[in-house]
């Protein structure tokens, strides 16, 4: 089993950077979308929605592509717990609990990720491996 290890956190790496990443991929490619979120933003009353809309999309495209590779990962999902916890307490907490569940699994991925690190298949382990060498 040794020689598997590490391969449960490559799968949820992939799919949880992917998911960041596709998920505000329309937010990148279309202004409509962009804006279409900032309105969003503007409803529940976030600050400065024009400006909250891009950071916020571009920190999940580049985060989420970070997540993939498995590089700087903790750092990476500690900013990615930060804006899914703001996600919650600004949209999803009035949901129920099936409707906040996206939200809820991409926060507690975030802490596994921050806990546990990219693990065995991952850049943050060939570059931990060089500095010791």
């Amino acid at each position: 089993m040794e020689a598997f290890k590490g391969i449960g956190l490559l799968l949820f790496r992939l799919f949880m950077g992917g998911r960041i990443f596709l998920g505000v991929w329309d937010n990148v490619v279309s202004s409509e979308k962009m804006t279409e979120f900032a309105t969003f933003l503007d409803g529940f009353g976030v600050p400065y929605p024009t400006l909250s809309a891009p950071l916020s999309v571009y920190a999940q495209l580049i985060c989420g592509l970070l997540i993939v590779m498995g590089l700087q990962t903790r750092f990476v999902a500690f900013l990615m717990m930060i804006n899914f916890m703001v996600a919650f307490f600004v949209v999803d907490r009035h949901l129920t609990m099936e409707e906040m569940t996206p939200a809820l699994a991409m926060l507690f991925g975030s802490f596994l990720l921050i806990f546990e690190g990219a693990g065995r298949f991952s850049l943050d382990e060939v570059f931990d491996r060089k500095r010791e060498d």
